[in-house]
């Protein structure tokens, strides 16, 4: 049947628009609810907001800590469902992760938290300890007191994600008031698909990092002789801003620093592997406390 005009589209029945916001995005269909009184009535249904839903979402929910029942059977309708996971994410695996949706597109995100990554020396109460913190997500967070080896690796299955997509791994952490042993040495982060070869990035764990090197401080502890020490065993620890990721503060008070991306595909096998080590420089450090790796959408530029 032919259009005759662009008032035919208000004539639909209510579950054709519904179908066809369903085949958009949580953001379209939310502008889309402002076009006219039939798609605002359309763009509430369950009918939308269900295929903005992963398909797995019950499992994911249902291993939630705090019961997952109880999730699926507090909200009246799918958007409220998943407006919620958008803003609130839930613990699962016996608290080791986090799960939440990226708002604009229902993208999976998750959270591996310090008791579910991977620290060198980690169970060495003489070099890292947890800690319960109020502000974490989690039940603990990983403090580090001292170590000159410093290597965090956290890993998903790729099956757990969403396909056709770009992600990226974030350090997430904060500071104690006696940080030292990460200024003005970096660290090296590489996010990929397991034992396969992945790019390094220049990570910077010091909150002061962007400052200290736009103006080239160099503490008084350390002292200019082991700065330039540091530089001969290490050119690459000194370069330039625009090459470095510098720490960055999260909505929720933490702090990030992006480790690198990875893009999912289609029914891709293997597991999602982050990491960030200090191990070239050999000086102590201490005054980090980890919440986690996160892994998300990488947003578009």
């Amino acid at each position: 049947m032919a259009v005759d005009s662009s008032d035919d589209i208000y004539a639909l029945p209510e579950d054709c628009i519904a179908t066809a916001l369903s085949l958009t995005s949580p953001k379209d269909a939310c502008r889309l609810s402002a076009v006219a009184s039939t798609f605002r009535s359309a763009s509430e249904s369950d009918a939308v907001w269900g295929r903005f839903l992963p398909s797995d979402h019950r499992d994911i929910i249902s291993r939630a800590v705090d019961g997952g029942d109880s999730l699926l059977t507090k909200f009246r309708s799918k958007k409220d469902l998943y407006l919620h996971l958008c803003d609130h994410p839930i613990i699962i695996d016996d608290g080791r992760k986090s799960f939440q949706l990226e708002k604009l597109s229902g993208k999976k995100c998750y959270m591996l938290s310090a008791r579910d990554l991977y620290i060198v020396w980690g169970d060495t109460p003489q070099y890292w300890r947890f800690i319960n913190l109020p502000e974490s997500r989690f039940p603990e967070v990983a403090e580090l007191l001292d170590v000159c080896w410093f290597e965090i690796r956290g890993k998903i299955k790729m099956s757990m994600l969403s396909c056709g997509t770009n992600y990226a791994a974030y350090i997430v952490f904060t500071c104690k008031s006696r940080l030292y042993g990460f200024d003005h040495q970096y660290a090296d982060g590489y996010v990929g698909v397991s034992e396969h070869e992945s790019e390094k990035r220049n990570v910077c764990l010091d909150p002061d990092g962007v400052q200290r090197h736009r103006y080239q401080i160099v503490p008084r502890r350390v002292g200019w002789f082991y700065h330039r020490l540091t530089q001969m065993r290490n050119p690459e620890a000194m370069l330039p801003e625009e090459e470095t990721e510098y720490p960055k503060r999260r909505d929720d008070g933490w702090m990030e620093v992006e480790l690198g991306e990875c893009f999912v595909e289609e029914g891709q096998d293997g597991e999602l592997e982050a990491s960030v080590m200090e191990v070239k420089g050999g000086n102590w450090k201490s005054g980090i406390v980890v919440q986690g790796i996160e892994i998300r959408p990488k947003e578009s530029k």
